[in-house]
């Protein structure tokens, strides 16, 4: 059974870069899935952030604007999200995942979450 652990600061400062980890085990990122992040910010919705694929293409959310940037140690079973120029609007629950689907929020799989909050 595939689990994922999101790792990372729960604060940073506005303008800053948000750096988030997930491990995963019982599965490997170099299996036949999307392995994504998501958030759902306060009051809203699940957003799909952006994914890594298998062959290690990455895709992003249009409304980030270039922001993000998904990477992945395979040795360690591991991707992580770098978010630059955090602004209050990043605020939310990010998760990792794993799904089917290139684009979209949906996850067969996703890790417990970590609050992350953007103040001064």
């Amino acid at each position: 059974q595939v689990q994922l652990q999101e790792s990372g600061p729960g604060l940073v400062k506005p303008s800053q870069t948000l750096s988030l980890t997930c491990t995963v085990s019982g599965d490997s990122i170099l299996s036949s899935y999307y392995w994504k992040w998501i958030r759902q910010p306060p009051g809203k919705g699940v957003e799909w952030v952006g994914s890594i694929a298998a062959n290690g293409n990455t895709y992003y959310s249009p409304s980030l604007k270039n922001r993000a940037s998904i990477e992945r140690d395979t040795a360690a079973n591991q991707f992580t999200l770098q978010l630059t120029s955090m602004t209050a609007e990043d605020t939310a629950v990010y998760y990792c995942g794993r799904g089917t689907t290139k684009t979209s929020f949906f996850v067969d799989s996703r890790g417990q979450g970590i609050q992350v909050t953007v103040s001064s």
